[in-house]
């Protein structure tokens, strides 16, 4: 999994004013936590770059102030109208200690099915994993070249050295239905239909937080 820099300082006060007048010099309050202590920080909006607008999952390597530490982002809250970056929470990670992680799918193969005219429904983009920070993939490679017309690949198909899959075994990653199997489907929020070319694509145990913990908006 590849790792991403991110330099950070500690907020010298907490609150909604102080978190707006961050956000409109472009910075993004934060917080870090699952260590010894929650730490209240900011960084520039732009370190977000190489963190959320990829395709792949990454660790990110913080520098707060001097203070370095290993991190996953765990939470992230968008303006409901310029979908700007309003507010962060990362875990801290540690070597010796496993830790749940979503990562992206990568389609790869060619699908026998889909050559003949079927339709691909890829259902996860994402799936949840569990490993030590080492050991966690930036993304899983679904082969879809044994797929034809009415066939699956499930959950159960995957193995994964040194990772634990979270999902259930037999949820559905991605089908292969006729064209008009699919047409006359009942829409699927989750799924997503694709016609030839493949589509690429919680969280620490120990470390387990919910989204709402240290949040000061």
């Amino acid at each position: 999994m590849k790792k991403v820099s991110v330099s950070g300082s500690l907020r010298e006060n907490v609150g909604k004013k102080d978190a707006r007048r961050l956000r409109r010099e472009g910075n993004v309050p934060c917080v870090i936590y699952g260590g010894k202590e929650q730490i209240q920080f900011f960084t520039s909006e732009k370190s977000f770059k190489d963190i959320v607008f990829t395709p792949e999952a990454c660790l990110v390597s913080l520098d707060i102030s001097g203070k370095k530490m290993e991190a996953v982002l765990q939470d992230i809250q968008y303006h409901p109208v310029t979908d700007r970056i309003n507010h962060a929470d990362f875990l801290e990670i540690f070597s010796d200690k496993p830790v749940k992680i979503s990562v992206p799918i990568k389609i790869v193969g060619d699908s026998p099915g889909v050559i003949a005219g079927g339709k691909m429904l890829i259902k996860r983009r994402r799936l949840n994993v569990k490993a030590l920070p080492d050991q966690l993939p930036a993304e899983i490679e679904i082969d879809i070249s044994a797929l034809e017309i009415g066939d699956s690949f499930v959950v159960g198909s995957l193995e994964l050295e040194n990772i634990e899959l979270l999902d259930p075994e037999n949820a559905v990653v991605v089908l292969v239905k006729s064209a008009r199997a699919a047409m006359m489907a009942p829409v699927e929020p989750e799924g997503e239909e694709v016609e030839g070319e493949a589509v690429e694509g919680e969280e620490g145990e120990e470390g387990e937080a919910s989204e709402g913990d240290a949040k000061e908006e």
